[in-house]
């Protein structure tokens, strides 16, 4: 087991394939926060969420028993492309209109202040209400500029594999977070909100 724990999760993937189940409970172990997270923040309903959590993680298992994952990038990134493509089939099937629906008062309290930005003591009460003030106004840009923003900045991805895992081009993703900024600064404005830290 100490073998194991020492393993990227790239080599836990393949230790899973090639039979080791305990592998895959380290894997399941080590991702399954920030998967969860994820997958709450886009659909805002903790029973969709347990659903589509268990369905992605099905997937994922039916596609390393199928010998589907090669150690060729990030495992974190292709279970996220994993678990976009699973809320994607949800909300079709759902014929829903729009992907995140957005809570009747606008509450993105699951997601930790601290997770994005760390200000001194001093700052603190400022940035808390201007990362109050950012949520709110998150939840009123179209879904697929409110995802990109999250796995931004609340997750830390880079453009590229934002673009791989919700399958559009990096032109693409820079330009719904270009407009996601456009529209965040548009809400400030007509609010007379400041955002500065």
């Amino acid at each position: 087991m100490n073998d194991l724990m020492t393993m990227t999760d790239e080599q836990l993937a393949l230790e899973y394939i090639d039979g080791n189940n305990r592998a895959f409970d380290l894997l399941l172990a080590r991702n399954q926060s920030k998967l969860y997270s994820y997958i709450l923040f886009v659909v805002h309903d903790r029973d969709t969420a347990d659903d589509v959590f268990q369905e992605t993680f099905v997937k994922v298992i039916t596609k390393l028993h199928q010998r589907k994952y090669t150690n060729s990038g990030k495992f974190s990134a292709w279970i996220m492309r994993i678990a976009h493509n699973v809320i994607m089939d949800w909300y079709r099937e759902q014929k829903a209109e729009k992907i995140i629906e957005p809570t009747i008062d606008n509450d993105l309290s699951n997601l930790s202040s601290k997770e994005v930005v760390e200000g001194s003591i001093e700052n603190q009460f400022v940035f808390e209400q201007v990362l109050d003030d950012v949520k709110k106004m998150m939840n009123l840009l179209p879904p697929t500029q409110r995802e990109v923003v999250f796995m931004r900045f609340y997750q830390n991805m880079s453009f590229k594999e934002i673009a791989e895992m919700t399958n559009v081009s990096i032109n693409t993703a820079l330009g719904r977070m270009r407009y996601a900024i456009l529209n965040l600064r548009r809400m400030a404005k007509e609010h007379e909100m400041t955002l500065q830290f």
